[in-house]
């Protein structure tokens, strides 16, 4: 199936990763009668939209709940905004906080402490641009390849910047959270780039949205204990809130006007 539209062959390619097909180059660069770079191009233009993700020799489907961080922005904002001002008060003057990449974590910059001396860091460019509009934190940039997906760097660049810092306080943003399950994400990338997180930090905080509390993820970050806080919504599920806390979890309820609540 020969084209000279490269537009019209990433969209045919698009709608195969939308039903959930894996593709490869050299297949895809045989059947278009184009060369493997020229393949290689459209993948990673498909990548970069958040449309598939890279692997050797072609792309893969993005998995259920993978949903793009540029798509993720505009769900549950009261929820989150609500989560955002409770725990802006645990952030300390002068500290060293790290904002994890996330939809959640876009918000938090938003309501950290004005006019508090702090320095964020983050490896995500929209996060970093968000602080950058505030114009009261001094802002550090972790670097690396952006992942359209997760909506940050989280690569081995990222990682060796990571192991170079001492956090005070990181907001650790999470897709799974459970008793049984702890704190798990749901790529491995993501997950290693966590547990970096939680190792170069003295406090981790979680602001879990209750969707959260439900859903699974299989690579673990950390075990509950490990997380200096989790904060959840004012009307999060009395159980489950109880069961976070007998497995180590420290949780706090955010109440429905932001104020948080023990």
């Amino acid at each position: 199936m020969p084209s000279d539209l490269p537009l019209a062959r990433r969209d045919a390619i698009a709608a195969r990763l939308a039903a959930g097909q894996q593709v490869s180059s050299i297949a895809l660069a045989t059947e278009f009668n184009v060369s493997e770079d020229a393949i290689r191009r459209d993948l990673r233009a498909l990548a970069a939209a958040g449309l598939c993700r890279r692997v050797y020799g072609g792309a893969l489907p993005l998995a259920p709940g993978t949903t793009p961080m540029k798509d993720r922005v505009q769900s549950d904002l009261a929820q989150k905004r609500a989560l955002a001002k409770a725990a802006a008060p645990l952030v300390a003057p002068g500290s060293f906080v790290f904002l994890d990449n996330g939809s959640t974590s876009l918000i938090i910059a938003d309501e950290l402490p004005r006019d508090s001396d702090l320095i964020v860091a983050t490896s995500s460019i929209e996060i970093a641009s968000r602080l950058a509009a505030r114009g009261d934190v001094h802002i550090h940039m972790v670097g690396g390849q952006v992942d359209a997906v997760i909506g940050g760097a989280i690569d081995g660049i990222a990682l060796e910047a990571v192991a170079r810092l001492n956090i005070d306080t990181c907001f650790l943003g999470v897709c799974s959270l459970s008793a049984a399950g702890g704190v798990s994400a749901l790529d491995p990338a993501d997950a290693t780039f966590k547990r970096a997180l939680v190792s170069r930090s003295r406090r981790t905080l979680i602001l879990a949205t209750t969707d959260k509390m439900t859903a699974r993820a299989p690579h673990r970050v950390a075990e509950l204990s490990a997380v200096g806080s989790i904060i959840v919504e004012h009307d999060a599920p009395a159980e489950a809130v109880e069961d976070l806390r007998l497995a180590g979890g420290k949780v706090v309820r955010a109440e429905s006007h932001a104020s948080p609540s023990i």
